[in-house]
């Protein structure tokens, strides 16, 4: 059943009058609304009813969104020509707390931004242009965020992109076997299994301390940056796994997103590969936004943390699989299985370029 839009609307600080409010965008965290306004001139809203299932601690989420996107509005305030509403969420304040969430009867978290106008938002990168402006905005995202002043970010999801608890639940999986489906998977086994030393290098090298901790989006598929009509990358959203990480996790996701061929469950496995065209783009434009704020050990693993992101995918969706697909939806019995299989070709196609993945961003940084 549809709540009270708005009842919930007259929970915030916002200007203009509710008129009517529906379901929107493809999510399937939150529950998400669009609010329209009854003037002109007055901003429409997006309202969401936040899930406390996935997110335990939202007062801590929250307080995460408040502070990046102060600190986000304070520095594209000082840029000439920018449009601050335009190019970061704008939350509104409750009524009653002035926090920018409160608790309805029914004890459910709810939140509200501005709706940013005329935006475009794509799921696939099929040119140069969209995929120089995604990776410049999320280099941008990262530099401005290194001077956030302090303490650290609360950890939304506790060790979300750490391959070393990954791996530790796989073994646990494949231990106990809940499904009965080891046996049935063990070249898929082996392929994770082989390769678990040299995905721990981003972990080893911030033990180290050579690489440092940053505040990092964590989730930088490409549907999750908004566009002008012109191209022009706008503004990032879904910014709840906004926490600290490795800006390696960012770029190595967003690389395996933006550059399959093929679809993410594809049944044709000759059909994933990944598009070192779009690589290329995407590094020239990521650099461009956060070349001055990494260091150079940072800089000389970019062309890895495509290989880490994907063996990271790889190995949840097959240790899903074998824990008898408990996480993800699956439209099919083999869903999380063909799933893996795709990463794992992915994975296989980045490794054979490796060397050119490796060759691009120095030719960038030279």
């Amino acid at each position: 059943m549809t709540p009270d839009l708005g009842k919930i609307f007259s929970r915030f600080l916002a200007k203009g009058e509710f008129r009517s409010g529906y379901s929107f965008g493809p999510g399937h965290i939150h529950d998400t609304y669009r609010i329209k306004t009854a003037g002109d001139e007055d901003d429409d809203y997006i309202l969401q009813r936040l899930n406390a299932n996935v997110f335990r601690d939202i007062p801590r989420l929250q307080e995460n969104m408040e502070r990046v996107t102060n600190h986000l509005r304070q520095k594209i305030s000082e840029i000439p020509g920018s449009n601050v509403k335009r190019e970061c969420l704008t939350m509104m304040p409750s009524v009653e707390t002035g926090k920018s969430f409160f608790i309805d009867e029914d004890g459910n978290y709810w939140r509200m931004f501005i709706f940013i106008s005329d935006h475009r938002s794509y799921e696939r990168v099929d040119s140069y242009d969209k995929a120089f402006e995604g990776g410049r905005i999320i280099g941008r995202f990262q530099s401005m965020l290194a001077d956030l002043p302090g303490k650290p970010l609360h950890e939304t999801i506790p060790d979300f992109h750490n391959i070393a608890r990954r791996l530790e639940a796989f073994h646990r999986v494949i231990k106990n076997d809940p499904a009965g489906r080891v046996s049935s998977v063990a070249k898929e086994i082996g392929e994770i299994v082989k390769r678990e030393e040299e995905m721990k290098v981003i972990l080893r090298l911030g033990e180290e301390g050579r690489i440092p901790l940053r505040i990092t989006h964590n989730d930088t598929k490409f549907n999750n940056i908004l566009f002008d009509a012109n191209g022009r990358a706008l503004c990032i959203i879904d910014l709840d796994t906004v926490m600290p990480g490795y800006v390696h996790y960012d770029f190595g996701d967003a690389i395996r997103t933006a550059t399959n061929r093929a679809d993410e469950d594809s049944e044709d496995l000759s059909s994933v590969s990944m598009d070192i065209d779009i690589y290329r783009a995407y590094a020239e434009g990521y650099l461009s936004g956060a070349r001055s704020t990494l260091n150079a050990t940072e800089t000389e693993h970019l062309a890895f943390s495509p290989k880490l992101l994907t063996y990271i995918m790889a190995t949840r969706f097959l240790t899903d699989y074998i824990d008898g697909d408990k996480y993800y939806k699956i439209l099919y019995p083999q869903h999380n299985l063909q799933r893996n299989r795709v990463q794992l070709a992915l994975l296989a196609d980045m490794e054979a370029q490796y060397e050119t993945m490796v060759q691009i961003i120095k030719n960038i940084t030279k």
